[in-house]
């Protein structure tokens, strides 16, 4: 996956910014907003998991997944 950058002008609180990145421990304030943007993808991309849980049709013998194959004796 190739990743690009983009250079941009943005107004942010001054004390929210450094409070996300004296809390995340990074001196750089640009690696304060990509992590906080990837952790809001995170976020957002288990919800979306979250909301098809019991929405997926299975097809699947559970008893017999359970089942151990039979080890053949030497």
């Amino acid at each position: 996956m190739t990743i690009s950058h983009m250079r941009t002008t943005l107004d942010l609180p001054a004390e929210l910014l450094e409070e996300a990145r004296t809390a995340l421990g990074y001196k750089s304030k640009t690696d304060t907003i990509v992590l906080a943007l990837r952790e809001l993808v995170r976020r957002r991309r288990l919800d979306e998991l979250k909301d098809l849980l019991g929405h997926v049709p299975l097809d699947i013998d559970v008893a017999r997944s359970r089942r151990r194959p039979a080890r053949g004796r030497s």
